[in-house]
C-alpha cells in the first residue's frame, strides 16, 4: 500500500519567504554539523548582542501580575494611549485609543488588516522590492498583489506616474514601506504627497509600514504618512521589534487615521478578527508606554559613532573595495543594504545559486534579491547588525566567491570553444 501524499494548500503557490526558507534551513543544518555561519539574512537585533532598553524589561516585570489574564481585544489602554501620544506628537491629530489595535507584532496586524478588507480578486498595490510578508498576506487573503516598481536606477524610490497607471477598478489598497525594507530608501516628502493624493483620488486604503521610522542616517527624515493622508483611510503600522530591539516581545500596533466616516464596517471587521485571536501578548504590551515615553536610544546607534552607523559605514567601504558590487545610493534608513552585482563583470550571475554557493563554500548566509518580489536576479540583501570587523570579513568572502564564479565561468567558456574560436578570442588551449 502506497503512502498517501498530504498536499499543501494551493493558496500557498505564490507565497514565499526566503528569509527563513531553503537557505536558512541549510544554514541550520550546517550549524548542527559544526560549521560557524555568519547569518545576514534576517533583521534580528538580539542575535547580534543588541539589548532591549532595561526600562522596558523592568516595566514588564513590574506588571507581570496584571498580565496573566486576557486583555481587551485592541490591547491594554496604557499601551494604546502611548501610541496615540506618539502620533499626536508627530502631527497626527484626531486619533484616540479606540483607533489603535495592538497585535502580536506587525506581522499579525498585516494579516488581520488585509483579511478584513479583501475579497477574492481584489488588488493591492505593493512595492517591488517589498518585505515579502506583504505580498504573501495579500495572496493568502484572496487578493492579488500588483507590484509597483521602485527601480534601482531611481534610488529605489517609486514613480507616482507608474503607480497611477497600475490602478484599476479592483484596486483596494496601497502599501508603502518607508523607510524601506529591503533597500534602505527613505522616500522624499514630495513622492509621499503624490502617493497620498493618488490614494485619496481613488479612495484606496493606505497601509504605511513604518517599523523603521526612527532608524535613519545622514539627516534623512522619514515623513509619517498619516500626516499627509486626510481624504481616505490610513493605517500606520509600527512596533517594538526594531527601534527598541524587542523582536521577541511580539508587540506591534496599527493606528487608523484620516477619513473614517465610511470605514465603520471595515474597522468592525478588524476588531472582530482581533477578538477571534482573543488578544495580543499582554506582558510585552506593558513595555510600550515606557518605550515610547522613555529615552530614545536608537538615536545613539544611528548617529556617527553609533554601532549601526559604524556597521553601515563598513558595508559602504566593503562595496567600495569590490570589483563587482554596487550600492547606489547608500541606504538612508532601516537596517539593510540591497546590494547589486555588476552583470557585465559577473556573467551568468543568479542570486539564488550565488547565495547557496556563498553559504556552502564561504559560510555566509544572505537573502537573494529575487525573494523580495523583483523581476531581476542580480541583487542580495544583508543586514547592518553585525560588528564592522565581521562585515569586513563578510565582504572578503563575498569577493572571493565572486572571483571564483568569474573564474569558473571563464574556464567553462574556454572549454566550450573549439581551437579556432579560442585562437580568435586570444584564449590559450591547454591539452
Amino acid at each position: 500500500m502506497s503512502t498517501p501524499i498530504i498536499r499543501a494548500s494551493q493558496s500557498l503557490n505564490n507565497v514565499r519567504y526566503e528569509i527563513r526558507g531553503t537557505l536558512a534551513r541549510r544554514a541550520h543544518e550546517m550549524e548542527r554539523m559544526g560549521y560557524e555561519i555568519i547569518s545576514l539574512n534576517i533583521g534580528n537585533p538580539g542575535a547580534f548582542g543588541f539589548r532591549t532598553p532595561e526600562t522596558m524589561r523592568l516595566a514588564m516585570i513590574e506588571n507581570l501580575a496584571s498580565a496573566e489574564g486576557y486583555c481587551h481585544q485592541k490591547g491594554i489602554f496604557p499601551a494604546r494611549e502611548a501610541v496615540v501620544m506618539q502620533q499626536q506628537a508627530r502631527g497626527v491629530r484626531e486619533v484616540t485609543a479606540e483607533d489603535v489595535f495592538i497585535g502580536n507584532g506587525v506581522s499579525e496586524l498585516i494579516d488581520l488588516c488585509l483579511r478584513g478588507l479583501l475579497n477574492d480578486g481584489d488588488e493591492v498595490l505593493v512595492p517591488s522590492p517589498d518585505y515579502p510578508l506583504w505580498t504573501a498576506a495579500v495572496t493568502l487573503n484572496g487578493g492579488r498583489a500588483v507590484h509597483y516598481p521602485c527601480r534601482p536606477e531611481n534610488g529605489f524610490v517609486p514613480d507616482p506616474a507608474e503607480l497611477a497607471a497600475l490602478i484599476t477598478p479592483r484596486t483596494r489598497a496601497l502599501v508603502i514601506i518607508n523607510p524601506n525594507n529591503p533597500t534602505g530608501a527613505v522616500y522624499p516628502r514630495e513622492t509621499l504627497e503624490a502617493m497620498a493624493r493618488l490614494a485619496e483620488q481613488h479612495q484606496l486604503v493606505v497601509y504605511s509600514d513604518e517599523i523603521y521610522d526612527e532608524m535613519t542616517y545622514d539627516e534623512a527624515v522619514a515623513v509619517p504618512m498619516a500626516t499627509l493622508v486626510h481624504g481616505t483611510l490610513c493605517c500606520t503600522l509600527s512596533g517594538l521589534s526594531k527601534i527598541w530591539r524587542a523582536c521577541g516581545y511580539r508587540v506591534g500596533w496599527a493606528v487608523f487615521s484620516g477619513r473614517r466616516d465610511g470605514a465603520a464596517e471595515y474597522l468592525q471587521a478588524v476588531e472582530l478578527l482581533s477578538s477571534l485571536r482573543l488578544c495580543a501578548n499582554v506582558p510585552g504590551q506593558w513595555a510600550v508606554q515606557t518605550a515610547i515615553g522613555g529615552y530614545q536610544s536608537i538615536k545613539d546607534l544611528v548617529r556617527p559613532g553609533g554601532r549601526l552607523h559604524a556597521s553601515r559605514a563598513a558595508i559602504l567601504a566593503g562595496v567600495g573595495r569590490s570589483k563587482y558590487l554596487t550600492l547606489s545610493p547608500p541606504p538612508r534608513g532601516a537596517m539593510y543594504s540591497f546590494i547589486g552585482v555588476r552583470e557585465d563583470l559577473v556573467p551568468a550571475f543568479d542570486d539564488q545559486s550565488f547565495a547557496m554557493a556563498l553559504l556552502e563554500q564561504r559560510h555566509v548566509l544572505i537573502a537573494p534579491g529575487s525573494s523580495f518580489n523583483v523581476p531581476y536576479r542580480n541583487h542580495f540583501r544583508i543586514t547592518h547588525l553585525p560588528l564592522p570587523d565581521t562585515l569586513d570579513e563578510v565582504f572578503r568572502r563575498i569577493e572571493d566567491q565572486l572571483d571564483a564564479h568569474v573564474l569558473a565561468h571563464t574556464s567553462s567558456t574556454h572549454a566550450a570553444l573549439p581551437p579556432a574560436a579560442a585562437r580568435t578570442t586570444g584564449l590559450k588551449i591547454v591539452s
